[in-house]
């Protein structure tokens, strides 16, 4: 049974995307200000919890009491709490009980449970959900009011919902039903559009099926924005088409979606693709969507090594804006205005602290505040909300690329985990930089890379799909041109190499198409796509080896 959900009018949702913005924007010129009074809200309001009182909030007076009377911890430190909060214990973490838990595989791979109140996604999370709007609202007005343009890749609220031991929702923010809060303002562009909603009739359908519904649907559609935020869906996209071109012609021919009746039969936008299709050899969504305008993801980190590539796929002219730059324990940027990848802290919603990255995350380690931030630095990201995270490590490492106001403009740049060889510590944004200066050196391009570190005396070794197959001479140029540019990224891989205790970096060529067929694997065995996301390091052995097939031997 279709769902309708009680869609707000375009000038509704404009107008509460604009407040949220201006209440951010209206913070930037005193960061201090703005994140003393959030410190100030969340202790006073989870003071009476068992946490607060055992930390003694009622009694600190600022940010250095703070820091003196509550360690840093990761989320799996915190799990003794959450799990009496799941089962049913009240007044643990915060003063109103979760209502949902915000689900995420994690740098560790273990699952993440995340507790989300009331008061939390009405304050913090949905504010800075619709802030992050403003920049398709100021820029693209038009397409903001229109769910029959959009396609919304990121969320989708009528997915299998997984639950916690106790039954409580247990889901990715991609799939919170905003209404049960509330907010049906805050119904995702492009869900509430009638051929979006069928989806729901499919609810017990597969994360790939699903995949393949939401194109099959988009196929014959006037699309003009997608909204992916995870850039590896974007991605992925184009060669979902190529998978699945045939069916979705024939199904338009028949007027079917999954092989049961919808619509009406469409023989001459069947015969339009298949004219195309047989003229290319394959179907692009530029075929599809001649009139695309905008994307909507995350563009930093390694997905600027092959969004560039990606993108033509989509279109000329079509635009890639960044999304807002978020954990699933907290937001943390809102792009506001047309910097290409950063947004300013979301200074209303959370207390940001920040480690050097380069510095190891410790219950002690010296934290710097938003104001003390240098342009062109990085720094793991540590955040505080009246959600129910104390001085919580969330394992993201963001750059500073300027600033508004006097408030630092960060983007995303990697995992906090390190990769370790011998007495070298590598860190994602260190070997994205190597990995791009070492293209750029050869000129060469890829679709996408991870890394490992292997051998006695151990070397990091690179698996790459190169967008055309390399010579012998190209694979060498390039892997000589990694070991230089990692030791310019890092001293200590370049003392280690000069005393023979690292081995020289390896370049393994993949299948161009070798990362994609991951994706789709991983989808199929039940991950929905907005949880599968690139790895700049691979631990695991056996994706290593799909992904390099023989090359490795």
């Amino acid at each position: 049974m279709t769902t309708v959900v009680n869609q707000p009018t375009a000038a509704a949702l404009a107008g509460r995307i604009l407040a949220e913005r201006q209440r951010l924007v209206d913070t930037l010129g005193d960061p201090r200000a703005a994140q003393d009074r959030v410190l100030a809200e969340a202790l006073a309001a989870n003071a009476a919890t068992e946490f607060g009182a055992a930390h003694g909030f009622a009694g600190l007076a600022g940010v250095d009491d703070f820091r003196r009377a509550v360690p840093i911890r990761t989320h799996e430190e915190f799990m003794t709490w959450i799990r009496r909060t799941i089962d049913g214990e009240r007044r643990v973490l915060t003063a109103d009980q979760p209502q949902v838990y915000f689900s995420s595989s994690g740098t560790t791979g273990r699952e993440k449970y995340i507790p989300v109140t009331p008061t939390y996604m009405r304050t913090v999370f949905l504010a800075f959900y619709y802030a992050g709007f403003a920049k398709v609202l100021e820029h693209h007005r038009d397409l903001l009011g229109d769910d029959e343009a959009v396609l919304n890749l990121w969320q989708d609220p009528t997915a299998y919902v997984d639950h916690t031991s106790a039954g409580q929702p247990h889901i990715g923010p991609s799939q919170v039903d905003y209404g049960k809060f509330g907010e049906h303002a805050a119904v995702g562009p492009g869900t509430n559009a009638p051929w979006s909603r069928v989806l729901d009739e499919y609810a017990d359908s597969g994360p790939w099926e699903r995949a393949y519904l939401r194109l099959r649907l988009a196929a014959d559609r006037d699309v003009r924005w997608v909204i992916a935020v995870n850039p590896a869906m974007v991605a992925a996209l184009p060669y979902q088409l190529e998978q699945c071109w045939p069916r979705i012609v024939e199904e338009i021919h028949a007027g079917t979606l999954g092989g049961r009746p919808y619509g009406s039969p469409n023989p001459a936008r069947a015969r339009q693709l298949e004219k195309i299709a047989a003229y290319r050899g394959v179907l692009r969504p530029s075929d599809l969507w001649p009139r695309l305008k905008l994307i909507i993801s995350w563009n930093t980190a390694l997905s600027s090594l092959y969004l560039p590539g990606v993108r033509e796929q989509f279109g000329e002219g079509v635009r890639v804006l960044s999304a807002p730059i978020a954990s699933c324990e907290g937001p943390v940027g809102v792009p506001v205005d047309r910097h290409p990848s950063a947004g300013p802290l979301y200074l209303p919603g959370c207390f940001y602290e920040f480690i050097a990255a380069e510095d190891e995350i410790t219950p002690d380690a010296t934290t710097l505040l938003a104001e003390q931030l240098a342009d062109g630095h990085e720094y793991h990201v540590v955040l505080t909300h009246v959600g129910g995270l104390y001085r919580c490590a969330t394992n993201d490492i963001v750059r500073v690329a300027g600033f508004a106001g006097r408030t630092p403009r960060v983007e995303y740049a990697g995992r906090s985990v390190p990769l370790t060889a011998g007495p070298v510590r590598l860190t994602e944004p260190q070997s994205v930089r190597a990995i791009a200066a070492a293209l750029a050196d050869t000129g060469l391009f890829t679709k996408n890379a991870t890394s490992r570190v292997t051998g006695a005396p151990a070397r990091y070794e690179v698996a790459m799909a190169l967008t055309d197959a390399p010579t012998v001479t190209e694979v060498e140029a390039l892997a000589q041109a990694l070991d230089r540019r990692l030791g310019e990224q890092s001293a200590p891989y370049r003392a280690a190499r000069s005393a023979g205790e690292l081995a020289a970096a390896r370049l393994v060529p993949t299948d161009p198409d070798a990362f994609l067929r991951e994706w789709e694997r991983r989808v199929r065995a039940g991950q929905r796509p907005p949880r599968v996301k690139d790895r700049v390091f691979q631990t695991d052995p056996e994706v290593w080896h799909r992904l390099v097939g023989g090359a490795d031997r």
